[in-house]
């Protein structure tokens, strides 16, 4: 047992939680090439995306919904869809959760707009903000950045002690996010995280399915254990 804060306990309601492992897509169309976000999206989930981010913080609340609905339709029964930020647009397209930031409403607030239903996630960069996260009732974290990465240059990275550590001091499913590729996706979920989260790894690919497939794979090289929310090597 750890002594860091808990999770505030989820409500009897809340049925969906995270894939495990989980391989998480934050979109940035314009890292598509050109492609329509959700042809990208749609071959990610066919490579083995289970939850996809929508993130596309210019758009306006009316452009967002309406690129939300088509990703709605692509993810609905093959992944899980969160909407960065917008309660408003999440609730309106059914999605599955929403992803906060720093600069969002905190996760108890968020929960009451979006009903237990709902995931709530939060992106996280160290033991105070995973600690505030926890105790808001959040449901699971995006820890980062962990490598180098192409969406935040010369961002330092934290690398994977950064999950041990909140590991060790919260109680929820930990996502890696940052720099992410095939090679050090395991690392990730060896050092107790359940899962990867990736953007120019997958969006900017050539063939997103067959990124996809490849971080899928480097997944499925640990065994998940449901209970703790974190996979341990085999």
């Amino acid at each position: 047992m750890t002594d860091g804060p808990r999770a505030a306990a989820p409500p009897a309601s809340l049925e969906r939680e995270l894939p495990v492992p989980c391989l998480a897509l934050v979109t940035d169309r314009r890292q598509a090439q050109g492609r329509p976000l959700e042809d990208v999206v749609a071959a990610a989930i066919d490579g083995g995306v289970n939850l996809v981010q929508l993130r596309e913080k210019d758009l306006t609340a009316s452009e967002l919904w309406a690129l939300a609905v088509r990703l709605r339709d692509v993810t609905a029964g093959r992944a899980l869809l969160v909407v960065n930020d917008r309660l408003d647009v999440a609730v309106a397209v059914e999605a599955d959760g929403v992803h906060l930031a720093g600069h969002s409403l905190p996760p108890a607030q968020a929960r009451a707009v979006v009903g237990a239903e709902r995931l709530v996630g939060c992106s996280v960069h160290d033991a105070a903000e995973a600690g505030a996260a926890a105790t808001g009732g959040a449901d699971y974290l995006f820890v980062g950045t962990l490598y180098p990465s192409r969406s935040k240059p010369g961002q330092e990275a934290a690398g994977v002690g950064l999950i041990e550590e909140l590991r060790a001091q919260v109680d929820l499913p930990l996502v890696g996010i940052g720099g992410i590729i095939p090679r050090n996706a395991r690392q990730v979920l060896y050092a107790g995280a359940r899962g990867v989260a990736v953007i120019s790894a997958i969006m900017a690919a050539p063939d997103p399915a067959a990124a996809a497939a490849r971080l899928r794979q480097a997944l499925r090289t640990v065994e998940p254990l449901r209970r703790s929310g974190s996979l341990q090597p085999r």
